[in-house]
C-alpha cells in the first residue's frame, strides 16, 4: 500500500479520534446473529441469558490485524483532538469537499413503469398487495405505547411484537418501501396509507417532545452506551430515519424530513454526551451492536440539508474498526456478521459521493472485489448462518441457512453505486445475476407476505424446510421480510441510468419489459422483452420510442451486452440496418432519435461454473446456468452429473420442448371423504392425499404421457383417450412407470428393452362416469392400474385384473378409475433435462421454485 493512501486512511480515522483502544468484536458469534438474538430474547431459560450475555462485547477479535500495520507516532492525537468542539470544528466547513466524480443519473422511479406480465411486474403487484394488506393502526400500535398515546388496534406478531426489543425496525422499511411503491405505481391507496403512518408517528414525536421517535422506550439506548445487553437499537433508528427520508424523497413528505432532522437532533447529542462523558473509544466500542446503515442515511441526510453535524454523526457511525481493514485491504472479512457490515460499506459509499474523498471509493471496490471472488455463491449472493465463511471454502458451507436475503438486497446497493461511478459492465452484470436469483425467488409465487429469510444451496434442500421456513403476513416480520418489501417496490430503479448534456446518454443495464419518461431524452421509451426460453436461445429485446409533442432531440442509447452471451449468432438492427456489435462485457453505442426501432437478439447458452472453493477435491462441484438463470435440479439430494467425454453441452443437458407441457397429467381419485392422487414415492407408485402446489409431493403426482408414436401431438389431454402412452415421472425425467406382473407394485425406473412392460392404454373409465379413465396394460388386456377400495392413507398400487365376480366388480371398477386432469406441476418456460450418474434432473431457474426440493450445486464428472 503506497504511503500517501495510508496517510489518507490515518488523516480521515483522526478525525473522529485514537483509533488504539478499539474493539471489533465478533465473538460469540450467535448474539451478532439475529435469528440467535431473537431465540435468546424470547427464551425462558434465564441461565442461557446470563451465560450467553456474560460474554457481551468482551471478546476481542484480530481487529488489531490492520492496527498493528500502522506507524504509532502517526496515530498518537493530542488531547484537545479527542474533544468534541475539535471534531466539529473540523466538519464546520463542508463545502470545502469536493464532491465525487462523474456518476450516472439515477433515473426516478416515477418515470419508469413495469409491464405487469413481466416477471419483475408480477413481482412487483405481489408486494403491492401485501403493502395494502397492513394496518396503520396495528404497525403504530408499539410507537403510540411507547408515546404513551392511545392504542387502537392490536400489535403485529414476530419482530414486531411488543416484548421484542427490534419492534419498530419493519415500520421504517415500511416507509421506504411503500415511497418506492408509491413512485412505482402512482396507487392512491397507497399513499393515504403512507401518509397516515407519518402522520400517526409525528403524534408519537410530539407527544414525547425531544425529538425521541422509536417503538422501544430510550432506556435501551441507556444500555448501549452502558455497554450492556441490547439488542441493536440504531439499526431499528436506521431504518426508521431512511423510511422518513425516503418519504420525502419520493413522495416529497416535507413533515417526514421534519422529523428526520429532529431526530438526528436528539441522537446527536445522545453521542456527543457519550464522547463528552466518556471517550470516543467508548462511542466505538458500543458500534460493536449492529447499527444498521447510520452513516449511510445520515450522509444522505447530509446532502439535503448541508448541516455539519449531519456530517459529522455520519462520520462517527462510519465503523473504523471495520473500514479500517478495508482501507489497508487485508482480505480479512472472514468471521464477520455479513449484515452487520455491508451496510457500513454502502454508507462508506455515500461518504464518498458526498466528499469526494477516493479512499471510500476504493474501500467499497475492494470489499466488492473479495467478496465476489471469496465469498459469493453462484446466485451472487453471500454468507451463511448470517456470516462470512473462510475464503474459497464455500463446498463445506452448502446447506439450508445460505445466503441471507438481506445481504443480497445490500449488495445490490454496494454494485449498485459502483456501476453509477464507473460503468464497468462487470457491475451491472452481478446486479442482474443477485437480483435475478437471489431476489426475485424469495417471493412464494404470486403469494402476499410469503418471503424467506434464508435461500438454501445445499443438496436436496428447500425453501420450505430451512430454519425459519416460508414467513406468513402478520406474525413474521423478520428483518428479511423489511428488506424485501423494499427490493419487491424497487424493481425499476437500476434498468436505465443516465448522462445529462446537450446530447443525453441513456444506459440500459438491465433487460425488463418497461416503460421510461425520459424526459432529458424528451422521449417515452418502450422496451419489450420476449420471455426466455429454453427452446430458443437468445434474449430478444425491441426498443421503440415516440417523441414528446413539440419537441426534438438527438440522443445516446448504450446498451449491456453481457459477459454471459457470445458474439457469434447476436445482432442488432437499427431501423431495419444491422449494426455492428462489441464484445460481451461492453455497452453497444447507438444515435438515437424519437420513432427509431432497435431489436438486439443476444444468444443464451449453458454454461458452468465452479463453487468458490480452491480446494482440489471440490473442483468438481459446479453450478448450471442458462445466461442470467442459476438452474436448480429437483432432488431429494442426488447431485452427480455426468458430462461425457466430447465437452459439448448436448451430450448431457437438453431442452424441454414447450409443448410437453400439453402432455402433463395427474390421476386422481375419491376415496372415503377424500382425494387421492397417482404418486411416484420413492421409485414406487402409490395413491397420495392430494397435494398443494409448488410442492415435493404435486411434481412426484405429475406424469408426461410419452406417445407410440412420437410425433404424435395433442392440445389437451382429452385426445390422449384411446392411445397407447408411456406415463413418464415429472421430477424423474427418462424413467416411466412400469408394470411387473399382476398383483406386484408398479414401479418407476428406466425403460425396459420391451416396451410393451410400460405401455398402457388410456381407455374410458371402467366405472362409466363422465371425464373417467382406466389404464389398462398392453401385454395383459384386462389388466388395469389398480387402487383399492375405500382406502383412506396411503396406498400401494399394481396391476389387477377383472373378476368375474359381480359382486366385486363395481369395487374393481371404483379401483381401476382415474379422473385424468392437467398435471399440478408444469415444466418451467426455461427447463432442461441434465444426464446424471443414477438419475436424470429436471432443471429449473431458482427463482421459479417454490417449496420442491432442489439442488444448485452438482458433482460434475465425464
Amino acid at each position: 500500500m503506497k504511503g500517501s493512501t495510508l496517510f489518507q486512511v490515518l488523516a480521515i480515522l483522526s478525525v473522529i479520534g485514537s483509533v488504539l483502544s478499539k474493539e471489533c468484536t465478533n465473538t460469540p458469534t450467535q448474539l451478532s446473529s439475529h435469528t440467535f438474538r431473537y431465540q435468546l430474547l424470547k427464551s425462558q431459560n434465564e441461565t442461557w441469558k446470563q451465560e450467553m450475555f456474560a460474554h457481551y462485547h468482551l471478546i476481542p477479535t484480530d481487529d488489531s490485524a490492520w492496527s498493528d500495520l500502522l506507524p504509532r507516532k502517526i496515530l498518537r492525537q493530542e488531547a484537545d483532538e479527542l474533544s468534541w468542539s475539535m471534531m466539529y470544528k473540523k466538519m464546520k466547513n463542508p463545502g470545502s469537499f469536493k464532491v465525487g466524480g462523474d456518476f450516472l443519473k439515477e433515473i426516478s422511479l416515477h418515470d419508469v413503469r413495469l409491464d405487469s406480465d413481466s416477471i419483475q411486474g408480477r413481482a412487483q403487484e405481489t408486494n403491492l398487495k401485501y403493502l395494502l394488506m397492513l394496518d396503520v393502526d396495528n404497525l403504530v400500535w408499539s410507537f403510540r405505547k411507547t408515546a404513551n398515546l392511545p392504542t387502537p388496534g392490536k400489535p403485529y406478531g414476530g419482530w414486531e411484537a411488543p416484548d421484542v426489543e427490534l419492534r419498530g425496525h419493519f415500520v421504517g422499511h415500511y416507509l421506504s418501501a411503500t415511497a418506492q411503491m408509491w413512485a412505482s405505481t402512482h396507487n392512491d391507496t397507497l399513499k393515504e396509507k403512507m401518509s397516515a403512518v407519518v402522520s400517526a408517528l409525528s403524534a408519537c414525536q410530539k407527544k414525547m417532545g425531544t425529538g425521541y421517535l422509536s417503538a422501544f422506550p430510550s432506556e435501551l439506548f441507556d444500555r448501549f452506551e452502558a455497554i450492556k445487553p441490547v439488542w441493536a437499537p440504531y439499526y431499528t433508528i436506521h431504518k426508521i430515519l431512511a423510511g422518513l427520508l425516503d418519504q420525502y424523497t419520493f413522495a416529497n413528505d416535507a413533515q417526514a424530513l421534519d422529523m428526520t432532522t429532529w431526530m438526528v437532533e436528539y441522537f446527536y447529542n445522545r453521542v456527543q454526551n457519550v464522547i463528552r462523558t466518556h471517550t470516543v473509544e467508548r462511542h466505538w466500542l458500543s458500534l460493536n451492536e449492529e447499527t444498521g446503515g447510520m452513516n449511510d442515511v445520515l450522509y444522505r441526510l447530509f446532502a439535503i440539508t448541508g448541516n455539519p453535524k449531519h456530517l459529522l454523526l455520519a462520520h462517527l457511525f462510519d465503523k473504523p474498526c471495520f473500514l479500517g481493514l478495508l482501507a489497508v485491504q487485508a482480505d480479512d472479512i472472514s468471521g464477520f456478521h455479513a449484515n452487520t457490515h455491508i451496510p457500513i460499506v454502502i454508507g462508506s459509499q455515500m461518504r464518498y459521493e458526498v466528499t469526494g474523498d477516493p479512499l471510500y471509493k476504493t474501500i467499497s471496490t475492494f470489499f466488492m472485489d473479495i467478496v465476489n471472488s471469496s465469498h459469493s455463491y453462484a446466485t451472487g449472493g453471500t454468507s451463511v448462518s448470517e456470516f462470512w465463511s473462510d475464503p474459497k471454502r464455500l463446498a463445506s458451507t452448502l446447506q439450508t441457512e445460505n445466503e441471507e436475503s438481506c445481504t443480497t438486497y445490500n449488495m445490490l446497493k454496494v454494485s449498485r453505486h459502483l456501476f453509477r461511478w464507473t460503468k464497468e459492465v462487470a457491475y451491472a452484470d452481478y446486479y442482474e445475476r443477485a437480483l435475478t436469483n437471489g431476489v426475485l425467488g424469495i417471493q412464494r409465487g404470486t403469494e402476499p407476505g410469503v418471503m424467506i429469510y434464508m435461500l438454501p444451496q445445499g443438496r436436496g434442500v428447500s425453501k420450505a424446510v430451512s430454519y425459519h421456513k416460508w414467513g406468513t403476513p402478520f406474525n413474521s416480520f423478520w428483518c428479511c421480510y423489511g428488506t424485501g418489501i423494499e427490493s419487491f417496490s424497487k424493481l425499476g430503479d437500476s434498468i436505465y441510468f443516465e448522462e445529462e448534456g446537450s446530447i443525453p446518454s441513456l444506459y440500459i443495464i438491465q433487460y425488463v419489459s418497461s416503460t421510461l419518461d425520459w424526459k432529458s431524452g424528451k422521449i417515452v421509451l418502450n422496451q419489450k422483452v420476449i420471455p426466455v426460453v429454453s427452446s430458443d436461445p437468445y434474449l430478444r429485446v425491441t426498443l421503440t420510442s415516440s417523441s414528446k409533442e413539440g419537441s426534438e432531440q438527438l440522443s445516446t442509447l448504450n446498451l449491456r451486452i453481457p459477459i454471459w452471451t457470445s458474439s457469434k449468432g447476436a445482432k442488432a438492427t437499427l431501423n431495419a440496418q444491422n449494426l455492428n456489435l462489441p464484445a460481451p462485457g461492453s455497452f453497444l453505442q447507438v444515435k438515437w432519435s424519437g420513432g427509431d426501432k432497435l431489436t438486439l437478439n443476444l444468444p443464451i447458452s449453458i454454461r458452468t461454473e465452479q463453487i468458490k472453493d480452491d480446494r482440489p477435491e471440490y473442483a468438481s462441484v459446479r453450478a448450471i446456468l442458462y445466461g442470467p438463470y442459476l438452474l436448480s435440479g429437483y432432488s431429494s439430494g442426488d447431485w452427480d452429473i455426468k458430462t461425457g467425454s466430447t465437452g459439448s453441452d448436448a451430450d448431457w443437458i437438453s431442452p424441454v420442448p414447450a409443448a410437453y407441457n400439453n402432455h402433463l397429467v395427474t390421476f386422481s381419485q375419491e376415496s372415503g371423504e377424500s382425494t387421492f392422487v397417482l404418486t411416484n414415492m420413492n421409485q414406487t407408485i402409490r395413491m397420495e392425499k392430494f397435494p398443494k402446489a409448488g410442492t415435493d409431493a404435486a411434481i412426484r403426482a405429475t406424469f408426461r404421457l410419452i406417445f407410440d408414436d412420437t410425433l404424435e401431438k395433442i392440445s389437451s389431454i382429452e385426445e390422449a383417450i384411446g392411445k397407447t402412452v408411456m406415463l413418464e415421472s415429472f421430477d424423474y425425467p427418462g424413467m416411466v412407470l412400469v408394470q411387473q406382473g399382476t398383483e406386484n407394485n408398479l414401479v418407476v425406473t428406466d425403460p425396459p428393452k420391451d416396451t410393451a412392460t410400460s405401455s398402457f392404454g388410456i381407455v374410458h373409465g371402467l366405472d362409466g362416469k363422465d371425464n373417467s379413465v382406466s389404464l389398462e396394460s398392453v401385454t395383459q388386456k384386462g389388466c388395469y392400474i389398480y387402487s383399492g377400495v375405500n382406502y383412506s392413507s396411503s396406498v400401494g398400487m399394481k396391476l389387477s385384473c377383472n373378476s368375474s365376480s359381480s359382486s366385486s366388480e363395481a369395487g374393481f371398477s371404483q379401483a381401476t378409475s382415474f379422473r385424468m386432469n392437467n398435471g399440478l406441476s408444469a415444466y418451467h418456460p426455461i427447463s432442461f433435462v441434465a444426464k446424471g450418474g443414477s438419475r436424470n434432473y429436471l432443471m429449473v431457474p431458482l427463482q421459479s421454485v417454490r417449496d420442491e426440493s432442489y439442488s444448485v450445486y452438482f458433482n460434475m464428472q465425464p
